[in-house]
């Protein structure tokens, strides 16, 4: 089983729950993907399903890349990345995933870009208080001093200080599944979910929740249910019907039909001795 899909981040809105609270909740377009490769222990070294989002054009792609999907005859996606899975042995080249591996209430962790914010100050980026706006303070957001005395005489690794912001790889865990729609293929998860509209994400199950267990869908009830009587019983009863040829079942037609023929031959015969009798 594949632990998530790529997907991509709509927008943000509201929903109201059955006792009228209002929610706030992020809309993902997740899927459909399709499967690109497949990566084995014996060949790769780990187990894992590549999946490409989204269609793009060919000239987007490097050319080894798209000769590859050429040969597979699949068509060049704009998001790829490759998924871990414990067995990827139920899956081959080109099939295609969709939201319904996630239902309502489960729990999942996002991964995304967050917004880049560019070159910022301490302030902003650390949340530095500043100095003091009055009684003649000459220093606002100005660093200040950083280093120490004589010893170390050095500023320490990881100090806080101004630099980029943003732009980095964050996961949000434990994001719980309001609603989904596999027509449209969109998730409705609370929260907020890191980077811009637009942006590409990776939606799988939580690290730290157990999966729920699945539900069994509709379509699956009425097909079980429209199975005839004739088909019911054990499967070892099943397989011994199968099993019997069909030589013995014409024989006991044929003896069932002659059994017939004969009772109605008997009938007029006894009549006749009957009315014999009578006279």
């Amino acid at each position: 089983m594949v632990t998530g899909i790529l997907g991509k981040k709509v927008g943000m809105t509201q929903i109201f729950d059955e006792n009228g609270k209002r929610i706030s909740v992020t809309v993902l377009e997740a899927g459909p993907c399709v499967v690109q490769s497949i990566k084995t222990v014996e060949k790769d070294g780990y187990v894992a399903v590549q999946l490409g989002f989204e269609r793009v054009r060919e000239k987007r792609v490097k050319k080894p890349q798209r000769e590859d999907l050429k040969a597979k005859g699949l068509t060049c996606k704009r998001y790829v990345r490759e998924i871990r899975c414990e067995d990827a042995s139920s899956f081959k080249v080109g099939d295609e995933m969709t939201s319904d591996i996630f239902q309502k209430g489960d729990y999942l962790d996002i991964v995304g870009t967050s917004k880049g914010k560019g070159f910022q100050g301490g302030m902003k980026r650390r949340g530095w208080s500043g100095g003091g706006d009055t009684h003649g303070s000459m220093s606002h957001r100005a660093p200040g001093s950083i280093g120490a005395s004589s010893f170390p005489s050095r500023v320490f690794k990881g100090h806080p200080g101004p630099g980029q912001m943003g732009n980095d790889r964050i996961t949000v865990q434990n994001l719980k599944v309001v609603e989904i729609d596999s027509v449209s293929n969109t998730i409705l998860v609370r929260g907020a979910v890191p980077g811009s509209n637009g942006s590409y994400l990776i939606v799988r199950f939580a690290k730290k929740k157990p999966v729920a267990p699945r539900e069994v869908k509709e379509e699956i009830l009425e097909e079980t249910e429209a199975v005839p009587d004739a088909v019911s019983g054990t499967a070892e009863e099943l397989v011994t019907q199968s099993n019997e040829p069909e030589g013995k079942d014409s024989q006991k037609k044929n003896d069932q039909e002659t059994t017939k023929s004969e009772k109605t031959e008997e009938t007029p015969n006894e009549e006749a001795t009957k009315e014999g009798k009578e006279e």
